[in-house]
């Protein structure tokens, strides 16, 4: 029988924007179903749900390994068993602003490598990104696949306290948790499969499938039946788990740099029955370690040749090299003006307002205002190398004032974004907690965004750090379909 105790007493709002509850105990009205279900469940038997759901976690090996363990520690992807819902207007809009953003992420690529003519018409201040560490000019000229550089994306989201999406990061280079996506539907839809019957959920299964098609898409002129494999680091990476998931799925080799040999500029996979022809490679590393002749000389995980086969169009790369120059958190500044720039069109989706320490006026009024300011390094990730100016100290503040005295270009600030909240369940209650979204974008011969993207949960109480390194978990995102939607999509979730 289910207990009689709310879930939400003692929850506070505190001022967020809480995408589930308009106000402590008044779900807002997309999330009325699901709340009532959840109070007729109950702590004790939601407690006994969360706990199945974790333990399919371990025993799917759903796991992650943290860095700054020295051990390299794989621990269970933390998860919260309350879905997260979009509505499917608010979708729409999310989906054209990331496609629209994508779009000109790739016309800039092609152009900064190519041509340059927004450089050299002065659109963007050419000094931010040809001083971009993430900028290879051993790629200039390079044409690549199709003319896209990025094939795979991950776009981060935030909401603030208003409720309004922003986007807070790109991700062109190595994106990674589209295995928690599908994990997490696949776990949400056995430990509370009741919940799905009252929702009109969008299916995101469909991703390894609409991955695939664009991977062989890429292969060099001619190849008819082209051989995909996937590039991994090894077991001691962080997203292993996800490179061996998404290989298993897509019926690809998951292969090691020592597992390839390139020979008069082909790319050959070693197999048992001889070399193999490879026609198109998923890379999950780095540029810099890709390939021990074009970048560190002391990789041990690349593929000595590789780069010069991909210049000979004999091998597809996905992503493309190069991309980390729209990574850069000082470009990321400039992407309203490229967006302008290429498309004519004013940006769908926002940027958190930033600025750039490289440029005089900004750099005065970040120094100025450091206990205010989120202060970001342009190429760190995962969290790192960023100081919470209101919650930092003042050793703290003037260590950053002296880094970025020192070095300007390698800094950025924003505003501290108030991010949205909502309830994660915990020791039988609700509880607050902040969360993002990184929804997953696809370019080929056409553009896929997944429905919904990977939510990451700041499980720490109080923390706005998301990343699973730092205590971060995930929880499922449903994403309402349209009227009459649902069945014509109801066969691509079966």
């Amino acid at each position: 029988m289910a207990s009689t105790k709310s879930l939400g007493a003692g929850y506070q709002l505190n001022g967020f924007y809480d995408e589930m509850l308009a106000a402590p105990g008044r779900p807002r009205p997309s999330y009325r179903r699901l709340y009532e279900h959840l109070e007729r469940l109950g702590p004790a038997e939601l407690e006994r749900r969360h706990g199945l759901a974790l333990q399919m976690f371990r025993n799917h090996g759903i796991t992650f390994a943290v860095y700054p363990d020295a051990q390299g520690t794989e621990k269970v992807f933390p998860f919260d068993i309350i879905p997260r819902l979009i509505s499917a207007a608010t979708w729409r809009r999310l989906e054209a602003g990331l496609k629209q953003r994508l779009a000109a992420l790739n016309l800039f690529l092609d152009d900064v490598y190519g041509r340059k003519l927004i450089l050299r018409q002065s659109a963007i201040p050419p000094e931010i990104v040809l001083s971009s560490p993430q900028y290879l000019r051993e790629v200039e000229g390079l044409p690549v696949p199709n003319g896209i550089h990025c094939q795979i994306a991950g776009i981060d989201l935030v909401r603030d306290e208003k409720g309004e999406f922003y986007v807070l990061e790109d991700n062109l280079r190595t994106p990674s948790g589209v295995s928690y996506v599908l994990a997490n539907r696949h776990v949400m839809k056995r430990v509370l499969p009741d919940l799905f019957a009252g929702y009109p959920v969008r299916p995101v299964e469909g991703y390894v499938h609409e991955l695939l098609r664009r991977l062989r898409w890429l292969a060099p002129r001619g190849i008819e039946d082209p051989t995909v494999v996937l590039l991994t680091p090894g077991i001691n990476n962080s997203a292993y788990y996800e490179h061996l998931y998404l290989a298993k799925q897509m019926g690809i080799e998951l292969v090691e740099g020592t597992d390839l040999v390139v020979d008069l500029d082909h790319v050959f996979m070693r197999t048992t029955r001889g070399l193999r022809p490879v026609h198109v490679i998923y890379r999950r590393l780095d540029d810099e370690w890709l390939d021990p002749i074009f970048g560190r000389q002391e990789s041990l995980v690349g593929v000595a040749g590789l780069v010069n086969a991909y210049r000979a169009g004999n091998v597809a790369i996905a992503n493309g090299l190069g991309n980390g120059v729209a990574d850069d958190k000082a470009v990321y500044a400039l992407i309203p003006k490229i967006i302008r720039y290429y498309l004519d069109e004013d940006p769908i989706l926002p940027n958190v307002h930033t600025y750039l320490c490289a440029v005089d006026d900004d750099r005065r009024f970040v120094l100025e205002h450091l206990e205010e300011l989120v202060v970001k390094t342009v190429d760190a990730s995962g969290g790192y190398g960023m100081m919470i100016g209101p919650a930092s100290t003042r050793d703290q503040r003037d260590e950053f004032r002296r880094r970025i005295e020192a070095e300007p270009r390698a800094f950025i600030a924003q505003p501290v974004v108030s991010l949205s909240v909502q309830p994660v369940f915990e020791a039988g209650q609700l509880r607050r907690a902040h969360q993002d979204l990184r929804p997953f974008i696809l370019t080929g011969p056409d553009v896929h965004v997944t429905p919904g993207g990977l939510t990451r949960v700041a499980l720490k109480p109080g923390s706005l750090v998301v990343n699973s390194s730092q205590g971060g978990g995930s929880r499922d995102t449903w994403v309402m379909a349209e009227d009459g939607e649902l069945d014509q999509l109801v066969n691509a979730d079966a």
